[in-house]
This record gives C-alpha cells, structure tokens and sequence, in this order.
C-alpha cells in the first residue's frame, strides 16, 4: 500500500513539473544564461516567467495564455524562459529581481539589462499579446548596448 501512494504521489508530482507545456507553447528556455545567451545571439527581447509547480495562477498562464492563438503569431518574437523559483539557482535570481508574488514575468532587451515592462499577475490571452505587442514596441526604441 505504501508503495503504491509513493508511486500515486510521484506521478502526481511529475504531472505538476514546471517544465511540462501545451502544444503550441512558446519554447521555453530553463535557465537564464541559456535565455540571455540566444537573446546576445538572436537579437530578440527576453521573456522572464518566474514560476511553480504549485502556482495555480502560473499553471493557468501556462496552459492558456502562452500558447492561445492570441500570443502565438508573437511568440518567435521573444527569447522565453520558464524559471521555477523552487529551483535554488532561479530562486536566487528572483531574490535579485525581488520577485514577491508569483506569476511574474520580466520584459528585458536583448541585452539582458534593461527592464522594458514587467506583469505581476495573471491576464487573459487578449490582454497578454497587446502587452507582447507593446513591449515590443519599448524594445524597438531601445537602444542597444553591447552590438
């Protein structure tokens, strides 16, 4: 009987893993050197999700919102990064950037070190491309450091 809840709450918590995504998600990065790093080499703006399994507004966003129809005509326009704040190394990353609630994403440039917006909360997938939209605006009006 043991055995069998073990495995019952093993598979639970893998069903619940942060990294798991819908069809017709946005690739997400993990980390934020490999989502900075593609930002240096591609140019494009970067998206920070920071996250949780146990987050039921976050798995809503995630399963609704990042990959609507509404977002994904924006998605190739963004470098992404899905960054569970359980994890030590994004934890200490959402310390720096004094993440109190979670969902909460950053816009930054492509270099990483400008702040273009941020969202702090959950919103429909309408509202959530016009905000893709207008930091992509913010992004264009950047100047760029670094190129």
């Amino acid at each position: 009987m043991k055995k069998a809840l073990l495995l019952l709450a093993t598979l639970f918590s893998l069903s619940l893993h942060a990294a798991d995504f819908p069809k017709g998600s946005p690739k997400f990065f993990t980390s934020s050197g490999a989502v900075l790093k593609a930002a240096k080499e591609n140019g494009r703006p970067v998206i920070l999700v920071f996250s949780a399994a146990w987050c039921g507004p976050c798995q809503k966003m995630k399963k609704e919102v990042y990959p609507s129809s509404e977002v994904q005509p924006l998605q190739d326009k963004f470098n992404w990064a899905y960054l569970d704040i359980d994890d030590e190394a994004n934890g200490k990353l959402a310390e720096g950037f004094k993440v109190e609630t979670i969902p909460h994403l950053f816009f930054l440039d492509s270099t990483g070190k400008t702040t273009l917006d941020e969202l702090k909360d959950v919103t429909a997938p309408k509202d959530f491309a016009k905000k893709l939209t207008k930091v992509l605006k913010k992004a264009e009006a950047s100047p760029k450091s670094g190129n």
